[in-house]
């Protein structure tokens, strides 16, 4: 009777286990970015952060978003299903990164605005920037792009070197990001103005790598469903809409 038991015990203690360790390996989809606050932050609760997370718990699974300082690494990872997708990008992605599937619903319109100490300047075209020094990060293409040939512009590495030119009036006008360039003028410090209408807006969607493409349908009708019940907008409200206020208009 005693061995039994102990038997017993002993494969109940093996579920048990089994059990606890199906949890903890439990599948957790990772979307990567190169993006950083407000989008991605450390304490995780970035407009990215948090939105991802929401969906992927809408239909039943974990997701996370890992953030990278290199933009091309991080494209490369979800192409090659290192990670599971990315977070934010353009349409039209696959052309260069063909393992990667856009989720169809967008995930936010980015304005690319310019900023500056308080210039009166209306940015209804690229041509409107002609008089001033404009400044903008090495390597982003929808400014390489548009910028008319002659433009006075210098480039810089990271965000706050920008926000640091325009105080001590080295530079006349950023161009960047709205709520990434809001969030960097409140951290430097820096009181700017933002220039409407955006010089840009681009539509950015989720992409998954195709090993995982049988979620994105219910991806997309997650995230629309977050749309249509206010959620998306409450995220939006916490994370992005106070950052509105920084602006100096």
């Amino acid at each position: 009777m005693h061995h039994k038991k102990s038997i017993v015990f002993f494969l109940s203690f093996l579920l048990v286990g089994v059990a606890g360790s199906a949890q903890s390996e439990e599948q957790v989809y990772v979307l990567n970015t190169s993006t950083g606050s407000p989008y991605a932050t450390e304490a995780r609760d970035g407009f990215q952060d948090l939105v991802v997370a929401e969906v992927f718990r809408r239909i039943g699974l974990q997701g996370r978003v890992e953030r990278y300082a290199a933009s091309a690494r991080a494209l490369l990872n979800a192409n090659n299903n290192v990670d599971h997708g990315v977070v934010m990008r353009i349409a039209g992605l696959e052309k260069k990164y063909p393992n990667l599937v856009r989720v169809p619903e967008r995930l936010i319109e980015n304005d690319f605005v310019a900023y500056s100490k308080g210039l009166d300047l209306k940015t209804d075209s690229w041509e409107s920037l002609a008089p001033y020094i404009v400044a903008y990060i090495n390597g982003w293409q929808i400014f390489e792009r548009n910028l008319t040939p002659g433009q006075e512009r210098t480039t810089v590495k990271e965000p706050s070197q920008m926000f640091t030119m325009l105080d001590k009036k080295r530079i006349d006008v950023i161009l960047y990001e709205r709520w990434q360039g809001l969030y960097r003028a409140s951290n430097t410090g820096v009181s700017v103005k933002v220039h409407e209408p955006p010089l840009a807006s681009v539509d950015m969607f989720m992409y998954m790598n195709k090993e995982h493409e049988h979620l994105i349908p219910k991806l997309a009708q997650a995230l629309k469903e977050m749309k249509a019940d206010g959620t998306y907008q409450k995220i939006f409200d916490r994370v992005l809409t106070p950052l509105a206020k920084l602006d100096g208009e």
